[in-house]
């Protein structure tokens, strides 16, 4: 399941996950639930989890629980698997409907490839002699074109270094030295599923996901790096994940506000407010495009909260 580089950031389906040894719903999963609907994701597919933990009454009681949740939102309708992941009781079924609910659509090969990069490592054993160091592996989902083995790739944004005083970005740039999914090296990969590519880097620059939320493509070929935006925004009514509910307050100037933009995260603080739209300024630079649709999170009670989504402007209206 890929995300699709477009105006809204789409998976092609998601599966949500809902304990039957729980009360529904819990905080957690509105905000789940909220995320989903934020991204536009249509095919869903509800699991009903832990049924060996509970009575046959209990696991009914639950399920008319996950009913009356979905009610009015973009999961209602969606097959409801009961089963239990520990004693893999019904994984046969949840696959059957996997295939059934979430079709793999048709991918456009001839984009140039498009990777956001969720995971990155240093897999060097410790002592290992240097003839025998391998680079840094970057990992994540491809979202557009082919990648092969041998390619020549740019990973942004760049690495933040110091000239004269002034910090700036300096472009990284390698060479896909080999390139695994499913379990198995490949000579090329297309998108859907999750792929790792071996590269020349350093392997301590990736250890530890240092690059996870970076953008991998060919050079001059991946959507632009920004360090402020406008967004048009859309606030939820209420908080999401609070235990209490709690009604969403208008963004201030100079809030920090987390945006989730792809895999990447980061602080943008307001800079200027105007109704509907907003200017933020981004304490770490994140790749995207114009009318990108990111998730806007908000401190409260010690941690971030779901409070909306804005849509990307480069440029002010």
């Amino acid at each position: 399941m890929a995300i699709m580089l477009s105006g809204a950031a789409i998976m092609d389906g998601a599966i949500l996950v809902i304990a039957a040894n729980e009360l529904c719903p819990q905080p957690q999963t509105r905000e789940h639930l909220t995320a989903l609907d934020i991204s536009g994701i249509k095919n869903i597919v509800i699991v009903q989890n832990k049924i060996d933990l509970v009575s046959e009454e209990n696991a009914m009681k639950n399920y008319k629980q996950i009913l009356d949740f979905v009610k009015g939102t973009c999961a209602e309708g969606a097959p409801i698997i009961p089963m239990s992941a520990h004693q893999d009781l019904n994984l046969d079924v949840l696959i059957d409907v996997l295939q059934e609910h979430i079709p793999t659509p048709k991918r456009d090969l001839d984009k140039p490839p498009i990777m956001y990069t969720a995971r990155s490592f240093d897999i060097n054993k410790p002592g290992a002699r240097p003839k025998d160091l391998r680079g840094g592996v970057i990992g994540g989902s491809l979202i557009q074109g082919v990648l092969k083995k041998g390619d020549e790739i740019e990973i942004a944004p760049g690495r933040m270094i110091e000239v004269e005083g002034r910090k700036k970005l300096e472009s990284i740039t390698t060479k896909v030295d080999s390139l695994i999914t499913g379990g198995r090296a490949v000579d090329e990969a297309t998108p859907g599923g999750l792929i790792a590519i071996g590269t020349r880097l350093d392997p301590t620059r990736t250890k530890s996901d240092s690059y996870a939320g970076k953008l991998v493509g060919k050079q001059g070929q991946i959507p632009p790096t920004f360090d402020s935006f406008f967004l048009s925004i859309h606030l939820l009514k209420r908080v999401v994940g609070t235990i209490d509910e709690k009604n969403v307050e208008p963004i201030k100037t100079n809030e920090p506000l987390m945006l989730t933009i792809g895999t990447a995260t980061t602080v943008g603080i307001v800079s200027e407010f105007q109704g509907e739209k907003i200017a933020v300024k981004l304490k770490l630079p994140a790749c995207a495009v114009e009318g990108q649709r990111i998730a806007i999170s908000r401190r409260i009670d010690g941690r971030w909260h779901l409070i909306g989504y804005g849509n990307i402007e480069t440029r002010k209206q």
